[in-house]
C-alpha cells in the first residue's frame, strides 16, 4: 500500500491496531491463566471484554469507509506479547511473575494508547466525528486499564514481589 495521503496513513494506522487488538485477544486468556493474584486475573479478565468492544468499533469504522482492515500484522504487538509469553515460561515465583504480566501489560497498553491518539487524531483532522468519538472510547478504556494495572502493581501485587 502506498501512503500518498494522510487518508492512506489513516488506514494503515487502523490496520495496524485491528492486528494487534486481535493478537492481544489471543494473548489474554493466557496472561489471566498465568496471574495468580485473584484481581490480576479479573482485571485481564475485563480488559479481554473491552478489546472485543474495541475490535467491533474498528471494524465500523472500517465498514463506514468501504475499507477491511485485514492484510497486515503489527510486529510490534507480536514483540510485545512474545516478551509476555517468554515471561509466562520462567521459572518465577507467582507474586513476582504476576509483577512481570503488569509490566508486559502495561507495555502493551502504552503502545495502544499512541497508536489510538495518533488515529483519532487524524479521524479529526478528516472530518470523522464518529470515528473520533469511537476511537476516544478506546483510549478511554486503554487509559482506564493502565491506570487499574498500576494501582494494582503499586498496592498490591509489586509489594508481594518485593517481599521475596
Amino acid at each position: 500500500m502506498e501512503l500518498e495521503t494522510l487518508t492512506d496513513l489513516y488506514i494503515d494506522e487502523l490496520k495496524d491496531l485491528y492486528s494487534a487488538e486481535n493478537q492481544i485477544l489471543k494473548a489474554l486468556p493466557k496472561m489471566a491463566q498465568a496471574a495468580s493474584n485473584p484481581q490480576l486475573q479479573a482485571a485481564f479478565s475485563k480488559h479481554l471484554e473491552q478489546t472485543q468492544g474495541q475490535v467491533e468499533r474498528l471494524k465500523k469504522i472500517a465498514a463506514k469507509m468501504r475499507r477491511r482492515l485485514h492484510g497486515k500484522k503489527c510486529v510490534a504487538m507480536e514483540g510485545l506479547l512474545k516478551e509476555g509469553d517468554e515471561l509466562m515460561h520462567e521459572d518465577a515465583e507467582p507474586a513476582v511473575l504476576d509483577a512481570g504480566l503488569i509490566a508486559a501489560a502495561q507495555r502493551v497498553e502504552h503502545y495502544e494508547i499512541a497508536g489510538y491518539g495518533c488515529v483519532r487524531t487524524y479521524a479529526k483532522l478528516l472530518g470523522d466525528e464518529e470515528a473520533v468519538s469511537l476511537l476516544q472510547e478506546t483510549l478511554n478504556e486503554e487509559g482506564q486499564t493502565d491506570q487499574a494495572l498500576t494501582k494494582l502493581a503499586e498496592s498490591v501485587i509489586n509489594v508481594e514481589a518485593g517481599k521475596l
